[in-house]
């Protein structure tokens, strides 16, 4: 399969060779979610000042894009050989809080998300080269995803953004998905 080098500024994101379909399924996954999240919540977007709407979407962008590219082998390499990038790009991860506070909505629940997001990829991380990372990494997936629907009144937006965000940090990030850093 063609891969192509990616710019070292980028290496965080994409890692150091990307290959085609996995660079354009991430780039279309990433732009096509906040176009159809601002479709729908056009609305309540269209209340806020346009910096604050169009802040949110570029993380929402991120959080989807994300959620993708952290399962492509490139990126997930990257990440296994720099232990301290990975604990570095868990801690810079407030964007579900960040988001909430740009639309002004669902407060406590970003937090609530954030929090558990936040330590269950801190427990998946230290599970790395061992036998049971992926399946915890499931498990803290899928208990998340359990509850975030019976939040009470939390809208459509943040949902979906939050689903994102615990894919993309539960399990996607922090799950070591080609063994790259197992013994």
């Amino acid at each position: 399969m063609r891969t192509i080098a990616i710019h070292r500024q980028l290496h965080d994101v994409f890692g150091e060779r990307q290959t085609v379909p996995g660079l354009a399924v991430t780039l279309l996954f990433g732009l096509g979610v906040p176009a159809l999240l601002a479709a729908t919540v056009a609305d309540m977007l269209g209340a806020l000042p346009l910096w604050r709407s169009a802040i949110a979407l570029l993380l929402v962008l991120d959080i989807a894009a994300g959620s993708i590219a952290n399962f492509t082998r490139s990126t997930n390499d990257f990440y296994a050989a720099r232990p301290r990038n990975r604990w570095a790009f868990i801690a810079v991860h407030i964007h579900m809080v960040a988001v909430a506070l740009l639309v002004g909505s669902d407060l406590a629940a970003a937090i609530a998300i954030w929090a558990y997001t936040i330590a269950s990829a801190v427990a998946v991380n230290l599970l790395k080269g061992g036998p049971l990372q992926t399946v915890a990494g499931g498990v803290l997936l899928a208990t998340g995803l359990c509850w975030l629907p019976l939040w009470p009144d939390l809208s459509p937006f943040m949902a979906v953004t939050g689903a994102l965000f615990m894919l993309k940090v539960i399990f996607s990030f922090a799950v070591d998905h080609y063994g790259q850093g197992r013994a």
